[in-house]
């Protein structure tokens, strides 16, 4: 049976185990097209080479207001339903006490926005609070790709994590081996779906769309090989933290601001 021949439906009656065996095989067979079906997407931008680039992205934490912006832009912009148990981004809210106890908070996901925190911890002695944007990481070491069963889950030349949906099985791995969360499974179409920094953008000199419509510049995405990048340059300003660095999964996705305790 070739790889594109597997449907969920033989997955389902083989099993996980038996689609393992000879598992070399069919991920060397799908990571070729997948490869085929990312560059496709840049049909529109023929002076884009993929080799001269190695994207990246950072998030101040001390410039996010917690509006929503960026999450329902993201949803627009990638046709996600606007149920908030399905995203691609969403904002957490951190509240430390006077004991350094942390609170964290994200209703909705963090699409509509917050409530006053003073009001809403009232009975509080706030310390400091924060809101702290999250999305996938496009980890340089990922695990989403190493599970994945039929190698749908692949990372491209220019360092950006993405999903091959024609050979998504809808299996769930790469959902559970995210460490941060940043994986769902699609109700419209029962596969895996997750941020993809707008590739279809940015392979086209576009912004992301959250990073667009960010009022206060929390977000940026930027070149991590061009040393005269707005990226680069920030990353030699700033002082930058990565989420759940223990994981050894070397996140792409770096944060200003954040305290210990932001997971």
């Amino acid at each position: 049976m070739k790889i594109n021949e597997i449907s969920r439906r033989h997955f389902v009656t083989i099993g996980a185990g038996g689609l393992l065996i000879g598992l070399t095989g069919f991920n060397t067979i799908s990571k070729l097209s997948n490869v085929k079906d990312a560059w496709a997407q840049n049909e529109n931008s023929t002076d884009y080479n993929w080799e001269d680039y190695n994207w990246g992205f950072i998030v101040d934490t001390t410039l996010c207001i917690g509006c929503g912006r960026c999450v329902k832009a993201c949803k627009k912009e990638n046709n996600i339903i606007l149920e908030p148990h399905y995203t691609r981004t969403w904002v957490e809210r951190y509240v430390i006490d006077d004991e350094n106890e942390i609170y964290v908070d994200s209703p909705n996901l963090g699409q509509d926005g917050f409530d006053d925190t003073q009001k809403h911890y009232e009975d509080m002695d706030i310390k400091q609070s924060f809101f702290v944007p999250k999305l996938c990481n496009h980890c340089e070491n990922p695990p989403c790709v190493q599970v994945c069963p039929v190698g749908a889950t692949f990372v491209t030349k220019d360092g950006v994590v993405l999903i091959d949906k024609e050979y998504c099985v809808g299996c769930g791995y790469c959902i559970q081996t995210c460490p941060y969360k940043a994986r769902y499974l699609s109700p419209e179409d029962h596969v895996a779906d997750k941020c993809t920094w707008c590739y279809h953008r940015i392979t086209k000199g576009l912004k992301t769309a959250c990073t667009e419509v960010c009022p206060t510049g929390a977000r940026l995405i930027g070149d991590l090989k061009n040393p005269e990048s707005e990226i680069r340059k920030k990353l030699r300003k700033k002082r930058v933290n990565i989420l759940k660095p223990e994981f050894g999964t070397k996140p792409k996705v770096y944060y200003v601001g954040i305290t210990e305790g932001v997971q």
